[in-house]
């Protein structure tokens, strides 16, 4: 599945500048820095637009920080490795389309009606953006090696489905979840976007020839007419057409 066997440089060495930037995000969190709702996305106010490029670097404890660590990793590895052209573009439109979209959607609670002051951090929706583009890119541009790494996301990650919906849903809250779902489903509408509109750009499917109609022609074989002009001799049993004589056709015209 590799190209050529080969690892590319920048699926190793971007995701590892990611991960160093989220962990020393959350140690700067640790120091005292970042406090409050500072750094976070606060959706439609002017205070919470700096979260739109700082938030993914900003986590609420260690698990959250280790939840996110190992599908960035392993998402933005897929990502360079096998959509090298697209890698960049598809990793910083969707941090910050994310970003913004989470942003201008009302923080309002879906199961009250009432206005809540959300404050958004995580890199989870970054998460969503890659995961959601590797799926869809692979069906868009139906390539068989590219369809694989669909496989293996929906199969690793087809749980994140649940994370698009608020947990109140599901469960007997005492208090609002801590879930950004705004991000996660911002995050995967974000992707499928990405992954159509970069459809036509690096691999896709592979046609082959005999895929194409007439694609043989027996003229075009040269080393079929080679052998035929040097083994004449394995064709004289072969039954031939016979060739048509003019002279017969005119004899019956003749007698119409």
């Amino acid at each position: 599945m590799l190209k050529n066997n080969v690892i590319s440089k920048k699926a190793i060495i971007n995701p590892l500048l990611m991960l160093s930037a989220m962990w020393l995000g959350y140690f700067l969190q640790l120091q005292g820095f970042f406090e409050s709702c500072f750094g976070a996305i606060i959706p439609l106010l002017p205070e919470g637009l700096l979260g739109i490029i700082t938030s993914p670097l900003l986590h609420g404890n260690l698990d959250h920080i280790v939840g996110n660590s190992i599908p960035i990793a392993i998402l933005m590895f897929l990502l360079y490795q096998f959509y090298p052209i697209v890698a960049n573009k598809v990793f910083i439109i969707g941090w910050l389309a994310t970003g913004l979209l989470v942003w201008l959607l009302p923080p309002i609670d879906i199961i009250t009606g009432d206005y809540l002051y959300t404050c958004t951090i995580g890199a989870s929706g970054v998460v969503y953006v890659l995961a959601f583009f590797l799926f869809f890119s692979g069906i868009f541009k139906w390539n068989m090696k590219l369809l694989t790494i669909s496989l293996l996301v929906v199969l690793y990650y087809g749980s994140l489905i649940w994370g698009m919906l608020p947990e109140e849903l599901f469960y007997n809250l005492q208090e609002p979840s801590k879930i950004a779902w705004q991000a996660h489903i911002a995050g995967a509408v974000v992707g499928v976007i990405l992954a159509f509109t970069f459809k036509k750009v690096g691999d896709k499917k592979k046609k082959y020839i005999w895929e194409f109609p007439n694609y043989y022609s027996e003229k075009d074989d040269k080393l079929w007419q080679e052998y035929k002009e040097n083994h004449p001799e394995d064709f004289l049993e072969l039954p031939y057409k016979e060739k048509d004589d003019i002279w017969k056709h005119l004899d019956e015209l003749r007698r119409k």
